[in-house]
């Protein structure tokens, strides 16, 4: 009821001072505070809702209303807090409703810092005896304050209050801790946090001054000491805006001043990644304690620099080398080290290269955890492996050990994907044995994903041989997963069952995407011959499964892998797979039919005898397309054959804008782009702005084509048919259906047609605005007749694209 209250006083432009009216009403009777307060609380919250569509205009009088009357609203809830003294459902409530007007920014700074809440929330966090549920409401509004005053030089009497209240918690952390009261000291550590982030730039700018006070820090990395890892982790986002900006000022003095407490973070980050010593097995990747060690693998990438991935490597290999630490410890380290490794100059490096002999010399009566991990380091050293070719056969039987023991496999796989992908020369050498990988490769217990890692290195080294071999090669890598599907389709004509064979599919997929050997100009490629003998498997596959739209999706990715692998090359499959997939379309409209088309339209849109050829398969897949999509709601049930149709009509205007232009088919092809415009989805939104303003784009500047005037005439007829209800559609898209985000491709579409007829696209412009709706049902004003001339003016005055976007952002 509250909710609904509020929503109405938004869209009620008649309902002046809406705040005043219901403290007038309510405030006297002390069983209404509730309610009020609740009422208060949602009304800011409401402003920024996308559902209620208010408009800027109306935005704007309300922040500017609820601004004028924030002060009312403090001294409100300061009065109910004095009359219900320690109601704590009551403070609750007061502490939510102060947070809501500190998350809309309206509250005045001067006011606040000299207001008794503050007082109030800050004697809340500092008593022990506070019970969970207030300590959280008071946490989040302490939160909130400082969030609302992130410009902290025109907020520093409220900044100055915050800053001096929350550096007093840490007596009252401590008590947390002592307590085991792990949700206190969490909430203790996100107004740590929020503190830091409110403050960083003044801490930047004067390190250790005023309120730049690195005792901020400290209260950061007493909670990293904290035991539980959940703790540490609230304030990652904190260090990582840190190395950000320190990183951009560059300053060598500055980094010393935080290099220290960078060291610390990492030392404690190093215990928080350390396994429980009765932890049996490799370490498990997709619970939460390993996603925390991935967030803490990124981290130490991006905050390194300020340490040295050299000194720190160096740091951590000594602990191993110099002591006899517990299995747990580590495997830490080596975590630790792996997340670093690549950041490590490889030239020249003794240490480095000593890491590497140790590493492959462990025992494997190790702790199965020390050696999975010791296997990732192996792969994250490839450069070294790369500079020390050396090193090289004894890296891979260190890994091909692993890879067939079953809890190791996969992570050796990936440390062999990244050593062929690093060290693909090198490798050429010990391409049998990795051939001889892949033709075994179910009997080795891999994940799929590293499974298809292991044939991406192989490809990736494949295509380093000698072109003569390349064929040979190729052939035998693909002979397993060919033999794979025609059993498949074999079974599946005797007894009927159609087995998955996606498996396979996949792998080809990634054979093809990977090997691409250097083939100079009039040189067969060395992959065509294989491809051409794989194609009637690959149909056959198709078509068996053709009703099956996974299915089919691999089939159509593989085949887009192969014609990109070999490029003009596949000339010969174009007749026949073009048949089948107009044929199948027709029965199962699959968007990946249409992708497909947009490759071969990529590859082959260029060829005067391929255009028509083209031209027809595209007019084949979009008559089943557009009954598709005019079915009710169907542009938003199948964004993926929105985006897919696009992108095939974007290549064609590319690759062949003369033939679609000419075509019956670009009228109907527009119409479908006009209604589409108003599509949120993010994809098939970027694909109908990109064939719009690639299209009208065609029209434009390259005049020293030869056929640019048969192409400016083309589209000159097609905007005359379409450009009013394509600008009026645009605008009303950007009112009422965009997100903001698309607005910038907006404004591209609409330069590009400014650019393509300037005083058309005035004319057309001024009835779109025209026919914008002047006021909401509630009476407010949603654009002004000086704001539409103004938009109208700036939009058709800009020099430069960047500047309609700006406008239209500003406007709508």
């Amino acid at each position: 009821l509250a909710l609904a209250i509020a929503d109405l006083a938004l869209q009620m432009a008649s309902w002046k001072g809406c705040v005043h009216t219901l403290i007038e009403k309510y405030n006297d009777d002390i069983s209404s505070m509730p309610f009020l307060i609740e009422i208060l609380t949602v009304l800011p919250e409401e402003v920024h809702s996308r559902s209620l569509r208010i408009g800027a205009n109306r935005r704007t009088e309300i922040i500017e209303d609820l601004a004028y009357y924030s002060n009312t609203v403090v001294s409100l809830l300061t009065t109910c807090v004095e009359k219900t003294g320690s109601d704590e459902k009551m403070l609750i409530k007061v502490f939510r409703c102060l947070g809501s007007w500190f998350n809309l920014g309206v509250l005045d700074s001067n006011f606040m810092a000299n207001s008794q809440l503050l007082m109030v929330l800050f004697q809340i966090l500092q008593r022990d005896e506070t019970s969970t549920n207030l300590h959280e409401a008071a946490s989040d509004c302490v939160c909130s304050a400082l969030y609302a005053i992130e410009n902290v030089d025109t907020n520093i009497p409220l900044a100055l209050q915050l800053f001096q209240g929350v550096l007093t918690f840490e007596t009252a952390y401590h008590m947390a801790v002592a307590r085991e009261d792990l949700d206190k000291v969490l909430n203790y550590c996100r107004i740590f946090t929020e503190l830091c982030e409110t403050f960083l730039e003044t801490t930047v700018r004067t390190p250790g001054q005023g309120m730049g006070d690195l005792r901020m820090l400290e209260l950061l990395l007493i909670c990293a000491g904290h035991p539980q890892y959940e703790v540490v982790e609230i304030s990652f986002n904190f260090w990582y805006r840190l190395g950000e900006h320190l990183y951009k000022i560059n300053d060598a003095n500055l980094n010393n001043i935080f290099r220290p407490y960078i060291q610390r973070l990492l030392h404690c980050l190093a215990r928080h990644c350390q396994l429980d010593p009765d932890h049996e097995g490799i370490p498990e990747e997709t619970d939460d304690f390993g996603e925390f060690r991935m967030r803490v693998s990124d981290l130490v990438k991006d905050v390194i620099f300020l340490v040295g991935s050299m000194e720190c490597f160096s740091q951590l290999y000594s602990t191993l080398k110099d002591g006899n630490p517990p299995w747990e410890v580590t495997e830490a380290v080596l975590f630790i080290m792996a997340s670093i490794a690549k950041s490590v100059d490889p030239e020249n490096n003794p240490t480095v290269a000593e890491v590497l002999q140790q590493v492959v010399l462990l025992p494997e009566n190790v702790h199965m955890a020390v050696r999975y991990t010791s296997i990732e380091l192996v792969g994250e050293m490839s450069e070294v492996v790369d500079r020390n070719p050396r090193f090289l056969d004894p890296v891979l039987n260190y890994l091909m050990k692993g890879l067939r023991e079953k809890p190791l496999a996969s992570a050796a796989a990936k440390a062999i994907h990244n050593i062929c992908s690093v060290c693909r020369d090198h490798m050429a050498q010990h391409f049998q044995g990795l051939l001889e990988i892949a033709r075994s490769l179910d009997s080795f217990a891999l994940s799929t994903e590293a499974a298809v890692g292991l044939l991406k290195g192989t490809a990736l080294v494949l295509a380093r041989l000698p072109l003569e071999k390349i064929a040979e090669c190729l052939s035998d890598l693909c002979a397993v997963q060919v033999v794979a599907l025609k059993k498949l389709l074999a079974e599946q004509s005797t007894n009927g069952k159609s087995a998955d064979p996606t498996v396979w599919l996949d792998r080809l997929a990634v054979i093809f995407r990977h090997t691409n050997p250097i083939v100079e100009n009039g040189q067969t490629h060395p992959c065509q011959k294989v491809i051409q003998e794989i194609w009637p498997v690959l149909s056959e596959t198709l078509n068996a499964h053709q009703a099956d739209n996974r299915i089919v999706e691999r089939c159509c990715r593989c085949l887009r892998f192969a014609v990109r692998c070999v490029g003009k090359g596949s000339a010969s499959l174009l007749q026949p797979l073009v048949t089948q997939m107009v044929s199948v379309y027709q029965v199962y409209p699959h968007s990946c039919f249409l992708y497909l088309g947009s490759i071969l339209v990529d590859e082959y849109g260029m060829e005067e005898g391929c255009r028509q050829g083209l031209l027809d398969m595209l007019q084949a897949l979009c008559m089943p397309t557009f009954q598709l999509l005019e079915q009710p709601n169907s542009l938003r049930n199948h964004p993926d054959t929105v985006d897919d149709l696009f992108r095939l009509a974007t290549r064609f205007v590319q690759r062949s804008p003369v033939t679609l232009l000419g075509s019956s088919i670009i009228i109907h092809i527009i119409q479908c782009a006009v209604a589409a415009t108003s599509l949120d989805h993010r994809d098939a939104n970027c694909s109908v702005m990109k064939f719009i303003r690639d299209l009208v784009h065609t029209g434009v500047g390259n005049d020293h084509e030869e056929d640019f005037d048969l192409r400016k005439r083309l589209i000159g007829q097609a905007m005359e048919q379409n450009g009013q209800q394509l600008i009026n559609q645009l605008l009303h898209s950007c009112c009422f259906c965009l997100p903001p985000y698309t607005l910038p491709d907006v404004a591209e579409v609409l330069w590009e047609i400014m650019l393509f007829n300037r005083p058309m696209f005035c004319r057309w412009l001024e009835n779109a605005l025209k026919g914008l709706p002047k006021q909401t049902a509630g009476g407010a004003v949603t654009v002004t007749h000086k704001q539409l001339t103004d938009f109208h003016k700036q939009v058709t005055s800009a020099e430069e694209c960047k500047q309609p976007s700006h406008d239209t952002r500003l406007n709508l």
